[in-house]
């Protein structure tokens, strides 16, 4: 965000040095051209004046030798020319060779010997390279008898043209660099708010709702605005909280009473006849209160979970060494062949709560709701960083209408409906997954034995851990 405020800032800046200083040079070289062009009429308005009293007395050597002096001295032609374009007095040769190269010559000097005095040149730039003519009538009115020509190179005055632009433009660069200098701390100061701004809020979209912003810093508004989060984080804090502590304290004042409950129900046992309808409505209400008590469970671990935000960094071979061979001697009870291939080296950041609760989910689920021979773990790392760790099974798998709906609380598919369970085990787990900035995603399993479909397939994707440096590291790079 720093640097790109200094794009808009900087060419902001340089347009409006521009838009100002462009006409300045402007009218700084049309003035050095008027400069040119008012000292060249006032000298061939004075060899004006000369050559019509030469003329009109015949006594024309004076001139001669002022003109000649002239182009020595500034290297300048000049010609007085009478009414049939002739050149009566003058450095001839050196005249006519520049009058070669001047296409506008002729009709300059035609206005002039009409009476007109000849208008200055507006190519002044320097990728001009036209020469300045000026010519003044000898004569007034209908009595000219001559004109004065001059003849000037312009290539000195473009050259202090092109000094003066080299000084405006370094003019107008130290403001440029200034304005560069002073912005860089003034938005860095203005941005670091909305830096820790935007910090508080990944921090906090990561579960960690403690975080607050600097509300200290920066100018007026960004502090009035990190006040005003911070007192919606601190109302959205507070009713999160509550909201965990009422399903917590509620789950635990549930307890007691509901195993009350299913004490005195059990008491009844001796009491009922085996062959009765009363047997069979006590195994329905037992069956129900030990399903009330597995809800509860699964309400108070919830609340625990989710009290717990904050993703790190585990080994995923640390992991799976705590508890593969319980998942082998659960497989092996259920009659089921547990398969891992997950190749070693694989860090990653685990959800909060553990990564090895989830995977015992997973295979609870496996073990549970399928009808498996095979249940299936592997692992590979993915090109964007990041690892998925898949679950898969060959069984009788969910219908791919129903695996969006299997990632919600309490729901469950029709078929399990006599199965023990609560429908809270995926859920949690999609939470506690996204919460470490990953997904649980749902799909096809292993192919079944019969060939007549796909088993179910549960993949975690979790971020890769960043690599920490060792100690031999940082010495070597000091």
């Amino acid at each position: 965000m720093h640097r790109r405020l200094l794009v808009v800032m900087v060419p902001l800046a340089v347009l409006l040095v521009a838009a100002l200083g462009v006409p300045l040079s402007v009218t700084v070289a049309e003035r050095e051209m008027q400069e040119t062009y008012v000292n060249r009429l006032g000298d061939v308005g004075r060899f004006a004046s000369l050559a019509e009293t030469a003329l009109s007395t015949g006594r024309t050597e004076a001139l001669q030798q002022e003109l000649t002096r002239y182009h020595e001295l500034y290297a300048i032609p000049v010609a007085l020319i009478d009414t049939s374009g002739t050149v009566l007095l003058g450095p001839t040769d050196a005249y006519e060779q520049a009058a070669r190269a001047e296409p506008a010559l002729p009709r300059i000097v035609t206005a002039a010997l009409a009476g007109a005095r000849s208008e200055p040149s507006w190519e002044w730039a320097p990728w001009h390279d036209s020469a300045l003519v000026v010519a003044e009538p000898v004569g007034r009115d209908s009595e000219v008898v001559g004109a004065v020509v001059t003849i000037s190179d312009l290539s000195r005055t473009r050259e202090l043209i092109l000094v003066r632009w080299a000084r405006l433009a370094g003019l107008g660069l130290l403001p440029l660099l200034a304005l560069t200098a002073v912005a860089w701390p003034v938005s860095a100061w203005v941005l670091r708010p909305v830096r820790k701004l935007d910090a508080a809020t990944s921090r906090i979209s990561e579960g960690d709702l403690t975080i607050r912003a600097d509300a200290e810093a920066g100018p007026i508004e960004l502090r009035r605005l990190a006040r005003s989060f911070n007192t919606m984080m601190d109302a959205v804090e507070n009713a999160v909280q509550r909201q965990r502590a009422f399903v917590s304290d509620a789950s635990h004042q549930l307890r007691n009473p509901l195993t009350s409950l299913r004490l005195a129900v059990e008491s009844l046992a001796p009491h009922l006849r085996p062959e009765g309808d009363g047997q069979q409505m006590y195994d329905v209400a037992v069956d129900e209160l030990k399903a009330m008590q597995r809800m509860l469970n699964s309400l108070q671990a919830s609340a625990r979970m989710e009290s717990l935000r904050t993703a790190s960094p585990v080994d995923l071979d640390e992991v799976l060494a705590t508890r593969v061979d319980r998942w082998r001697a659960l497989t092996a009870t259920a009659g089921q062949t547990l398969a891992v291939d997950v190749p070693p080296g694989l860090r990653l950041l685990e959800p909060p709560g553990g990564l090895g609760s989830i995977l015992d989910e997973l295979i609870s689920n496996a073990l549970r709701l399928s009808d498996a021979r095979v249940v299936e773990v592997t692992a590979q790392a993915v090109p964007g960083a990041v690892v998925t760790i898949a679950v898969r099974d060959d069984g009788q798998g969910i219908d791919a209408s129903e695996r969006d709906q299997a990632l919600r609380r309490f729901w469950r598919s029709p078929r399990h409906q006599n199965v023990s369970g609560t429908g809270l085990g995926l859920a949690i787990c999609a939470d506690l997954v996204g919460a470490a900035g990953g997904e649980l995603r749902l799909e096809e399993g292993l192919r079944r034995p019969d060939g007549s479909g796909y088993g179910f397939a549960a993949v975690v994707a979790l971020p890769v851990a960043p690599q920490v440096a060792s100690p031999s590291d940082a010495s070597a790079s000091v």
